[in-house]
């Protein structure tokens, strides 16, 4: 019963964090920017969005690891799965704690278009937007591996 409810928990988690890496990243930023025609609001609200997914990402990461390792024991680790999982985790940490503050950074200067600021920031975003499609599809194959395990119905 108690490997059911575990099983469980982590299906709703996993759905909550990759659908919302897919309904934000590839539905709500694309539609901020085809409606608003302040870009710089359209960013603000982007960042913002991205930040708290990544708080999400965070907290989700950590408890599917846990379910993982409840469900399967250390043999969890032996699985590609686990490994997507942390390589997620890690990607979430880099994004939030490297990437985000070093483009808030810049933002704070003031981008200049064709300044040396807007270029790096331009940069940033390249290697931002190149981890999250790499996110989402690790999410995607995280979910497409869910297994229904130690569930009898």
């Amino acid at each position: 019963m108690r490997t059911c409810i575990l099983s469980v928990l982590e299906r709703v988690v996993q759905t909550l964090w990759v659908g919302g890496l897919w309904a934000i990243g590839y539905l709500a930023v694309p539609t901020l920017f085809a409606m608003l025609d302040d870009r710089r609001l359209a960013g603000a609200l982007a960042g913002q969005l991205f930040s708290s997914l990544n708080l999400v990402g965070m907290a989700s990461a950590a408890l599917l690891i846990g379910f993982g390792l409840a469900i399967a024991g250390r043999g969890w680790l032996k699985m590609r799965r686990a490994w997507a999982l942390i390589a997620m985790l890690l990607i979430v940490l880099v994004s939030s704690l490297v990437l985000q503050p070093m483009m808030q950074e810049l933002k704070a200067l003031g981008l200049v278009e064709g300044s040396e600021a807007a270029a790096q920031f331009g940069q940033l975003h390249g290697v931002s937007s190149i981890l999250y499609l790499l996110l989402s599809l690790l999410g995607l194959y995280v979910a497409v591996t869910s297994s229904a395990g130690g569930c009898k119905r």
